[in-house]
């Protein structure tokens, strides 16, 4: 259907899907908050990795749309490129949006950001590696490289939650700079304050996943067609528009 609109048109789709995943996700992500303190989540195993698809709600989108249409470059493209940009936004931020001299990393105070970055780089490096191996390897669909993938993130989640239980720079010293509360907290209290109760957060919770789940495929289906017509590589658009 997408096919016979025009590039314009198709801009305007593609605009309006992302415009559509940046406000859904806000909200997604305040009520998130909310919602991780409110049932405690923060500290639960089964809440770190419901917490975890959640926020990655757009990238699972246009991820399993992409794959689903045969659109592979695509796929891998967007994955890595979102890997990339949100490091890219992170230096950015440590550089000029930060007060007081101190990076991100430093003020978080928090063992599980180390491990979550060590999870993401050792995840990325099998990845990498994998791409290397010989098809004779697979073996009824099932790679090396993917089967490790899913080792080294169970393994990766099970150490993020023991760290979520005991952070030993927290029991037995002064966090950097003396750091207290939390956002999470912060959010919870300026919702109680307005009067938002556990049943609104969770129907605008609802709301913003369904839209960021309708709004990503939107962009990969009108993306995908971008790309041919601007005689574009899949993989390049994925990784970075």
């Amino acid at each position: 259907m997408l096919g016979s609109l025009s590039l314009s048109a198709l801009a305007f789709i593609f605009a309006a899907a992302a415009g559509a995943v940046w406000a859904a996700g806000v909200r997604l992500s305040d009520t998130t908050d909310v919602l991780s303190e409110r049932f405690g989540l923060g500290q639960a195993l089964g809440g770190l990795i419901l917490l975890a698809i959640v926020t990655n709600l757009p990238e699972i989108a246009i991820t399993a749309s992409a794959s689903l249409s045969g659109e592979l470059g695509i796929a891998v493209g967007n994955i890595l490129g979102g890997i990339a940009i949100q490091t890219a936004v992170l230096v950015l931020v440590d550089a000029f949006g930060v007060r007081g001299g101190r990076p991100l990393s430093y003020r978080a105070a928090s063992l599980s950001l180390v491990l979550e970055g060590t999870l993401v780089i050792t995840v990325l490096a099998v990845t990498v590696m994998s791409s290397q191996l010989p098809s004779s390897l697979i073996f009824g669909r099932i790679t090396p490289g993917g089967l490790l993938i899913v080792v080294c993130w169970v393994v990766g989640v099970l150490l993020l939650y023991k760290a979520r239980t005991r952070l030993p720079w927290t029991e037995e010293g002064q966090l950097p700079g003396g750091q207290q509360g939390t956002a999470r907290a912060r959010k919870d209290q300026d919702a109680r304050n307005k009067g938002i109760g556990t049943p609104k957060t969770l129907a605008v919770f609802a709301v913003a996943s369904v839209i960021t789940l309708v709004a990503g495929v939107a962009l990969e289906q009108s993306g995908e067609v971008i790309a041919g017509r601007i005689g574009m590589d899949g993989i390049l658009f994925g990784s970075t528009v």
